[in-house]
């Protein structure tokens, strides 16, 4: 938000750059511990719960793990040096903002 965006302009002379990853739903233990409790408490299957929360996203799946550190390890790269005071939602379409 606006710290990073403010900590970001007042590095930037240095080539330290400041990004925020926004993940979405990732394929985790924590994830799947999510999706236990709110199928239980919901009355549902583990199977069915998974399907409706995966279709919150346009992708209709989700991350897994290396794609997030993938977005993470281009924004730390040479690559990304011209990149600073952004946030990166790898969510698999599900923010509806820029």
């Amino acid at each position: 938000g606006n710290w990073s965006k403010t900590l970001a302009g007042e590095v930037a002379r240095f080539n330290i750059t400041v990004n925020n990853v926004l993940p979405g739903f990732t394929m985790t233990e924590r994830l799947t511990e999510i999706i236990r409790i709110k199928a239980e408490k919901e009355g549902t299957t583990i199977a069915e719960m998974t399907e409706i929360m995966k279709n919150y996203a346009p992708a209709k799946r989700f991350a897994r793990p290396e794609e997030i550190a993938n977005a993470i390890v281009f924004l730390a790269s040479e690559a990304a040096s011209y990149i600073t005071g952004i946030n990166v939602p790898v969510d698999g379409g599900r923010t509806k903002s820029l």
